[in-house]
Parts: structure tokens; C-alpha cells; sequence
């Protein structure tokens, strides 16, 4: 287009001169301007013909499984197959795929043929150990965004583009996640710029940009057995100290023993289910959740303390009131209080 629009600029130039100065300037300096106008529009062309588009790289990918999800160390493995077609030999994806974002990358299989129109076809299996930073704030009742990235590692843009492969699925429905279900699988081309020139002195900046090809899955755990599999001892924890309202007065000691061993339980299941998830600075909903049963606990041992003062007073009926009324209180709003942090929680 801004071809066009030079070569269109430039004949109306030469036209208006060629009817207009003709008359009024020497034929000499009449051509000199021709001339100039003409190689300043022959320049233009030539440079904007130099400027040759990257050779372009269709690939495709199919995501056979994601498994070995390690919360602790940040990594989960990917099995897929992968395939390119280019027509650049140099570009040689067998020894210069790279994949930024892996921590070990197996190609276990790959092939290469040439189609009839020259293009190279080439189809691999890999097997990547990939790093990724997970969001647990919501646990277990979280959503996960998994990305696998491959770049050329020789050829930067300027001489390499991808172009997606969006034709049929591309994960296994049946096998590819256990645990999990799979909301949206986007590919997506983008440039990816590093600020160094990788020690090469002969580059004008030190900054370079590079193709590449993004696989996006959004996932979200299904939660069902798996929270109370993880919260239940928490559960169990509160409900032995709920019982304490429920024994007579006579058993203060009782009570009160119930009410520190639950306190002592809720503690230990919060340290297992820590250990199971990386460190976090922000307050999760496990934080949340053992937070509100140790306050809980806290305030069946201050509902105890009061009511064995009532008893030393003499007052066994205001005490056994009080127990019944506190029982009830403090069950109805620990129930509350978990149905809302956990309905916000699944609701993110």
C-alpha cells in the first residue's frame, strides 16, 4: 500500500512538472528535477522492497496427559505431541527447539519428511517437566492457569513466525488430567523481547525478540472428596470440644482437657496441609478456615471458664444455662461463618 501510494505521489509530481515548468525553466533544470524525483521515488521502492517478512512456522500441538502435580516444588509433567511445518531447513527444530518455561524437556520420539511443495514436516513427542507458579489463595477449590511456551532458539523474529494450528481438539479429553477439569485450552502467538543481545557485539541494542508459540489451559480442581479429605481432622477437632458443653459440670476437668487436645489437633492438621502447598505470603482459605476453628476452640474453653465459675458460686442451673445457650451460639455461627468463606472461595 505505501508502494503504491509513492508511485502514484511521484507520477503526479512528474506530470504536474511536465505541463506546468516546462514553460517557465530551462529544459536542463527541468530534467534535473525529473531526475531527482525519480531516483528519490526509485529509492523509496528499493527500500521498501528490502524488507522481507519472517518465514513462517505452522505448529500444532495435542496434550496427551498432565501429571505428577507437585504443589511444593512448583512443577507438573506434560506429555504432548508436537508438529511443524516450515519450508527454512536451517531452522533444524530437532536440535533448536526451545521450551523457556520446562525444567527438563525429553523428546522420546520425532520424524521428519518433505511434502511435495518443499515444506519440511516434523512431528515429535515430548515429555516436559515444566515449572509454574501456582495461586492457592482459594485451596482447594482453586483455579489454575498451566503454560507451555517453545521458541526457536537460532532465529529470532525477524526471521521466524509461528502460526497456530487450530484445526480439531487439542488435549485428550479422557486421560489428559485427572483431579481437574479443563476450562478453556487457548494457543496463542506472541514476540517475546529480552533486554541482552546474548554477548553478541555486532547488535545496534541489546535487546532481542523471539517468536512464540503459547499453549494456555485454565483449570479448575474438583474439590469434592478432596476437601474433606484435607479438612475433616479440622472438623473432628471442633466437634470434640463442642461435646464439652454436653458434660455436667462435676467433669470441669474434663472439659477442659477435651478442649486442649482439640486445640493441639486442629494445629497439627493445619501443619500437613501446609506441608503439601508451596510457601505464600497471602492469607488462604486453609489459613482462614484453621484460624476460625482455633478461635472457636479458644471460646469453648472461655464459655468453660465461666461456667465453672458460675459453679464455684453455687449457681449449677445458671451454669447449665449458659452451657445450653453458648452450645448453640457458637455451633450456629461456626457453621455460618464456614458456609460463607468457603462459598466465596468456590464463587472466585
Amino acid at each position: 500500500m505505501v508502494r503504491l501510494l509513492n508511485i502514484l505521489v511521484y507520477s503526479f509530481c512528474l506530470i504536474y512538472l511536465s505541463c506546468w515548468k516546462m514553460q517557465q525553466m530551462p529544459r536542463c533544470l527541468a530534467m534535473i528535477v525529473l531526475l531527482l524525483l525519480c531516483t528519490a521515488a526509485s529509492a523509496q521502492v528499493t527500500a521498501t522492497d528490502t524488507i522481507t517478512p519472517p518465514d513462517t512456522v505452522k505448529v500444532g500441538i495435542y496434550i496427551t496427559s498432565i501429571h505428577d502435580i507437585d504443589f511444593k516444588q512448583k512443577e507438573y509433567t506434560l506429555n504432548c505431541w508436537l508438529w511443524l511445518t516450515y519450508k527454512n531447513k536451517a531452522f533444524n527444530f530437532a536440535e533448536n527447539l526451545e521450551v523457556p518455561t520446562a525444567k527438563t524437556v525429553n523428546k522420546s520420539f520425532y520424524t521428519s519428511t518433505t511434502n511435495d511443495d518443499s515444506s519440511i514436516y516434523m512431528i515429535m513427542k515430548l515429555q516436559c517437566v515444566m515449572k509454574d507458579s501456582w495461586k492457592i489463595a482459594n485451596f482447594p477449590f482453586d483455579r489454575q492457569r498451566l503454560r507451555f511456551f517453545i521458541e526457536n532458539s537460532q532465529y529470532d523474529s525477524s526471521k521466524l513466525a509461528f502460526v497456530p494450528d487450530v484445526r480439531g481438539d487439542h488435549f485428550d479429553r479422557r486421560y489428559t488430567l485427572n483431579g481437574w477439569i479443563i476450562d478453556t485450552c487457548l494457543l496463542q502467538v506472541s514476540t517475546k523481547k529480552y533486554e541482552t543481545a546474548f554477548g553478541d557485539d555486532k547488535a545496534p541494542v541489546a535487546r532481542v525478540s523471539y517468536s512464540q508459540f503459547r499453549v494456555i489451559l485454565d483449570i479448575t480442581r474438583n474439590a469434592g472428596s478432596l476437601f474433606w479429605k484435607m479438612f475433616l481432622g479440622m472438623y473432628i477437632a471442633f466437634l470434640i470440644s463442642y461435646t464439652c458443653f454436653y458434660i455436667h459440670s462435676d467433669g470441669i476437668d474434663s472439659r477442659f482437657g477435651l478442649s486442649v487436645g482439640a486445640l493441639f489437633a486442629a494445629i497439627g492438621n493445619k501443619y500437613i496441609i501446609d506441608s503439601a502447598l508451596p510457601e505464600s505470603t497471602s492469607f488462604t482459605l486453609v489459613d482462614t478456615l484453621h484460624g476460625l476453628t482455633l478461635f472457636f476452640i479458644f471460646s469453648v474453653i472461655a464459655c468453660t471458664a465461666i461456667s465453672l465459675r458460675l459453679v464455684k458460686k453455687g449457681r449449677q442451673p445458671a451454669a447449665a444455662r449458659f452451657d445450653m445457650i453458648a452450645a448453640q451460639v457458637l455451633l450456629l455461627l461456626y457453621i455460618g461463618f464456614n458456609i460463607f468463606f468457603i462459598t466465596q472461595a468456590a464463587a472466585r
